[in-house]
């Protein structure tokens, strides 16, 4: 007896979602809550798992189509799996047509060929691993997967292409280099369909432009106060509270002291009404697989150090493992992205509407500053406020980089709120 896998429900107002790749393919045997096939909504990709025991069954639809919550997309047979011998006389799963007509010769002359994880098929892979299979020219058959579910990831490919020894060049006269070499000359193109996550993005922030008055205002801050503090504590730091102590805990708080005087730039527009809010809920710009996501640390304003470093930790993480749910990503009203992460110097981040503001942190480098008359080398980081000039003015834009960085460059002023 077969029993549906249907779509989940996804979260208020989401009615649809796309499946985005499939993790267990017919004829594995499933366990109870196994996660069977993942599925990209406009936030985040959400793991559907199997209602009961058994074998996967057929799939109902394939990578990349549209489903609706509710809609069954795969059966689960009841059974044991696939054998594990190698001496079975026929395959657990019935082959199609085209499979068989390209079997090996051995198998077709009876000798059985090393049954393949069908995790490492090209059409269980997903679009950016099959896409490093093609760059590197590697067999994901012959590569030991450490993802979830021991999948492929890129940097198992990349770590296979690397430590495969390049072959010995042939002499330039030989005919088969000369084929080679003019195989290599052709110039390649890869069509992948953009994920629902991309698409939410690249939505969001266009309609950002068109109808937020964009301006962008820098400062720049020194960061000594903020380095002797986390060197002189951040092992105590870690051995009380169990995490490490980075600089967005202290640009979390500065913000939030700075938001408290310049409220407009926690504020935002709803028709022709401003939206005053008398909390800090900021989101965080965290990295995915999937592309970028901004869970939102609530309250901050209540929160400790502490609290805020283990917060925005948990949700790196999981952005990761693709772990995050719906809730965490909703609301908001202020957004900090740190490009100087990967290296950034400057840029204009763009708002996350409905809010009216955005920071920008960016990479710490020294530079000759002068200070008290004398030039000095100093770890600076630049500073970048994006706003919305139809809530926020100069004047607000400007007043509140200079709170933030005078609570970085003297963090004691986090501490007595001033």
């Amino acid at each position: 007896m077969a029993t549906e896998v249907t779509v989940p429900v996804l979260g208020e107002s989401i009615t649809e979602a796309t499946l985005g790749e499939w993790l267990k393919q017919p004829g594995d045997k499933v366990a109870v809550d196994e996660p069977i096939a993942s599925l990209e909504t406009d936030k985040v990709s959400v793991e559907v798992p199997s209602p009961v025991a058994g074998v996967m069954g057929q799939h109902a639809v394939q990578v990349g189509d549209t489903v609706l919550v509710g809609a069954m997309i795969a059966t689960i047979d009841a059974g044991e799996g696939a054998p594990a011998t190698a001496a079975a006389p026929q395959p657990a799963v019935l082959q199609s047509p085209a499979a068989e007509a390209q079997a090996s010769p051995a198998a077709t002359a009876g000798q059985q060929a090393p049954a393949s994880d069908p995790r490492d098929t090209p059409a269980a892979l997903s679009p950016s691993v099959r896409r490093a299979v093609l760059e590197h020219g590697v067999d994901p058959a012959t590569v030991k997967g450490t993802g979830k579910d021991g999948r492929l990831t890129k940097d198992d490919v990349a770590a296979a292409a690397a430590s495969t020894p390049a072959p010995a060049p042939a002499p330039a006269a030989a005919p088969p280099v000369s084929a080679s070499v003019a195989a290599s000359t052709g110039r390649k193109e890869e069509r992948v369909r953009m994920t629902r996550l991309r698409q939410t993005i690249a939505k969001r922030l266009k309609e950002a432009q068109n109808t937020a008055a964009l301006l962008t205002t820098f400062n720049d801050v020194d960061m000594t106060a903020v380095i002797e503090a986390r060197a002189k504590y951040k092992d105590l730091f870690e051995k009380k509270h169990g995490v490490r102590l980075g600089f967005m805990g202290f640009f979390v708080k500065a913000a939030c002291l700075a938001l408290k005087d310049i409220p407009s730039v926690n504020a935002s527009i709803e028709g022709d009404e401003i939206v005053y809010h008398d909390y800090a809920d900021i989101s965080v710009a965290v990295s995915s697989p999937g592309g970028l996501v901004v869970p939102v640390v609530r309250d901050a304003d209540q929160m400790s150090v502490a609290q805020v470093e283990k917060t925005i930790g948990d949700f790196g993480k999981r952005a990761k493992d693709g772990t995050l749910k719906m809730d965490e990503m909703k609301g908001g009203t202020f957004t900090i992205s740190n490009g100087g992460v990967f290296g950034s110097l400057m840029s204009t981040p763009i708002i996350n509407p409905p809010q009216a503001a955005v920071l920008g942190l960016h990479r710490i480098e020294d530079r000759a500053v002068v200070v008290n008359g004398q030039i000095v080398i100093r770890p600076m980081m630049y500073l970048a406020l994006s706003y919305d000039h139809r809530l926020i003015d100069g004047r607000e834009a400007v007043t509140f980089l200079v709170a933030l960085k005078n609570a970085i460059e003297d963090p004691t002023r986090i501490l007595i709120d001033l």
